[in-house]
């Protein structure tokens, strides 16, 4: 549970929204990021700091540059913690949607 906290958390905040948004779509240095958004490089990759601290980003080495990307197994996490919701949701609107109205009764 503390793990989906700790997303939903970093996902707070707008501009990491942006971030995380921006890494679904490709991998990316903090300069490329930059580049997109309205801060300034230190303040990306503070960002990506949380993000990754969150369990939401990993990040490797290409050349003197590190690439970022998503990582699966939290953003796996984050939809296992809302699928939960998602199921129950639809199993609740099945149910009412099934019941006998008056007229049927």
């Amino acid at each position: 549970m503390a793990y989906q906290v700790e997303g939903f958390t970093a996902l707070a905040d707008p501009t990491r929204r942006a971030i995380f948004e921006r890494l679904a779509e490709r991998p990316s240095a903090v300069g490329e990021l930059a580049l997109e958004l309205p801060v300034s490089r230190p303040a990306v990759s503070q960002h990506l700091k949380v993000l990754k601290d969150a369990g939401l980003v990993v990040d490797h080495p290409d050349g003197t540059r590190r690439i970022y990307q998503l990582d699966p197994d939290g953003v796996e996490a984050l939809r296992g913690y809302l699928d939960q919701f998602w199921n129950q949701a639809l199993a609740n609107f099945k149910r009412v949607v099934e019941q006998p109205t008056e007229e049927e009764r």
